[in-house]
């Protein structure tokens, strides 16, 4: 187990701008960051990091927390694997405390495959670099193929040998578990026999964003027409190949860098262009190319430029593709290699700078592309070309800006040598059809964003209502303790008089006044090392609880300092609203809170009295409930008089 001495370091070196910036394209806004959420799918940027109080906020799905929350949201770490991944990124040695059985066990299925998976990269490696096999099969492909020695560590390339059961002997001998070999598809069983899948292949290790690796593809070196070229891992806990792009970890700074991201279909055009210097490249891996394959490459860049080697079919069966990349909102150009030539061997043969201008020279915007590719097949054929016109002009109504929409209409109308106005009258067609198309579909059930588990309004049962005003009171104790206000209080005359002390001192002190504990756990932990910091004389940041090593106090302190929303003043400016923001009725707040609270605990007490009334027999005992609950009816009514007039 990570010892808290190290989580304390990890939370201190981590700086949230940076980690969520490898995941989310950022740009500065104000004092805080915002790009396009990567839990949803959105135009408009709605996803904000705070560096100050070290927390992220996407308001499209609800969801938010600090480094380590995202992380786990993200990237589907647990906690210590989150640790661990920016314990790495940050150089910080682990130290571990000794677990118990218990805990061991305790450790999830995803990590376990995540074990495995990493394991098996590494024994790839080995098995390639350091047997005779490995080095005359494994790396002299690569050797041939023109890889470095220095691309290849970087790719992580490696090679399985061609015996049924070498993984097998190996992991188990590690003290690997076979259902999780069985699980990450490195081993497969039929009959009652396992044996390992990427058996005699050439390994080419698939990781995620993060860089971890979570599936493999495996190439045969056999001629055999009868035995699949390529293997690939099957879907797991770890590996959903839709949301994953080969080579991706080591393209996204250079794709925000050239905001331009070039896609290829195969590992070794990523690998070929990678070492000859183009690294914003990435693969769908021999898949057909999905949404959320575009989504990934939309973090970083609007700019799409796929790069085909020729092959006439292939680029029939990529119009497919185009169309989504055009719904997603993106901008897309196609780039067709010369005969013989794919991204691959035109790589191997030309420099960084010969690669890049090739590219800048030939690459055509889709309708161009779409245009000049199929009119060569019309054959003047006029009911070809009517059929090509339609499929070009449903590909532009995929295009959800109109400005862009109208500027391919009129380039569309130019190639083709058509009437503008038709093709307009042709592409509202298009649209219209496609409207009516979306309206009859079944709406999608969407997911409610996350909320902290607490109810948000007042009738509710009183346990669940009361810790609503429990965290009501943290979340204005937190966000705004050290904030002066003005009380009206007695002096030492027993004089009404007014006097300045902070909102905390305000809270805090209300509280011990009456006695009252919080009965949610995490608040009361929270509120008990908010007074440890005041009896220190000094007000805490938020980040002190948002980046708190114990993950119950740091996640919910996220949820209850991103859950607020305010009007811009430019907003309430054009619609001419004058709404008091936060601040500036903190002084009604800070009373609100507690006195809720309090009434909340009354009538909680008051409940408490009458059941046991209807439950006690004795008409002594009777009498003195009947007295006490007279008393705190009088408190319940004198604590609702008393909301907003405390505070001047």
């Amino acid at each position: 187990m990570i010892s808290r001495a190290t989580i304390d370091r990890i939370y201190a070196a981590a700086i949230i701008e940076d980690v969520i910036g490898d995941f989310v394209h950022l740009k500065k806004s104000g004092s805080s960051w915002k790009g396009l959420s990567p839990f949803s799918k959105e135009r408009t940027p709605s996803f904000f990091v705070v560096p100050a109080k070290g927390i992220y906020k996407d308001f499209s799905s609800g969801k938010g927390g600090n480094v380590i929350d995202f992380l786990m949201e993200h990237e589907k770490f647990s906690y210590p694997e989150a640790l661990r991944w920016l314990a790495n990124r940050y150089n910080i040695e682990i130290e571990e405390e000794q677990q118990s059985t218990e805990q061991l066990q305790e450790k999830t299925e995803r990590e376990q495959l995540s074990i495995v998976t990493e394991w098996a990269a590494k024994w790839f490696q080995q098995q390639m670099i350091e047997t005779e096999e490995g080095q005359a099969i494994g790396l002299s492909y690569f050797q041939e193929r023109g890889f470095r020695p220095e691309t290849i560590r970087t790719f992580q390339l490696g090679y399985s040998p061609d015996r049924w059961d070498a993984l097998i002997k190996a992991a188990t001998e590690a003290g690997y578990n076979t259902e999780y070999l069985i699980k990450t598809g490195l081993v497969k069983e039929k009959e009652d026999k396992l044996f390992d899948f990427f058996k005699g292949r050439v390994m080419f290790p698939i990781h995620n964003i993060s860089g971890k690796v979570i599936a493999f593809g495996g190439r045969t070196l056999r001629s055999d027409k009868n035995i699949a070229k390529y293997f690939n891992s099957p879907e797991s806990e770890l590996y959903v190949k839709s949301n994953v792009l080969f080579g991706l970890h080591l393209a996204k700074n250079a794709i925000v860098r050239e905001d331009v991201c070039f896609l290829v279909e195969g590992y070794t055009d990523v690998i070929s262009l990678h070492q000859a210097g183009v690294e914003n490249v990435v693969a769908s891996s021999g898949t057909s190319l999905t949404e959320g394959q575009i989504r990934l490459i939309k973090r970083y860049t609007p700019n799409i430029t796929i790069l085909y080697d020729g092959d006439s079919a292939g680029i029939r069966a990529s119009f497919r593709g185009i169309d989504m990349i055009l719904k997603e909102g993106l901008n897309v150009k196609v780039l067709l290699f010369p005969d013989g030539d794919d991204p691959d061997s035109f790589a191997r043969k030309n420099s960084s700078e010969a690669i890049q201008e090739f590219i800048s020279k030939n690459a055509q915007d889709f309708i161009t592309f779409k245009t000049s590719l199929l009119l060569s097949e019309t054959g003047g054929d006029p009911v070809k070309k009517a059929a090509l016109i339609r499929g070009i002009v449903d590909s532009i109504a995929l295009i959800p800006d109109a400005i862009t929409r109208s500027v391919y209409t009129q380039e569309c109308s130019r190639l083709l040598q058509i009437s503008e106005q038709v093709l307009l009258t042709e592409l509202n067609k298009s649209i219209l059809q496609k409207l009516k198309k979306d309206k009859e579909e079944p709406l999608p059930i969407l997911d409610e964003p996350e909320k902290s588990g607490i109810p948000e309004n007042d009738y509710v049962q009183d346990e669940i209502n009361l810790h609503h005003q429990e965290r009501e009171l943290i979340r204005i104790l937190l966000s705004y303790g050290e904030y002066p206000i003005t009380i009206v209080a007695k002096n030492e005359l027993d004089e009404l008089e007014p006097m300045t002390i902070s909102v905390s001192e305000f809270l805090i002190t209300g509280l011990q006044q009456d006695e009252i504990t919080l009965e949610h756990e995490t608040y009361r932990r929270i509120l008990f090392e908010y007074i440890e910091f005041i009896g220190r004389e000094e007000f805490p940041e938020v980040r002190a609880f948002t980046l708190h090593p114990d993950q119950e106090i740091s996640g919910e302190t996220s949820r209850i300092v991103t859950s607020q929303h305010q009007l811009s003043s430019n907003w309430k400016i054009k619609h001419n609203i004058n709404t008091e923001t936060e601040d500036l009725i903190l002084k009604k707040s800070a009373t609100a809170s507690l006195f809720r609270l309090k009434l909340r605990k009354v009538i909680q007490e008051i409940q408490r009295i009458e059941a046991e009334i209807k439950s006690t027999e004795d008409p002594a005992s009777v009498d003195a409930l009947l007295q006490e609950k007279i008393l705190l009816d009088k408190v319940k009514a004198r604590i609702a008089s008393h909301f907003g007039t405390v505070i001047i």
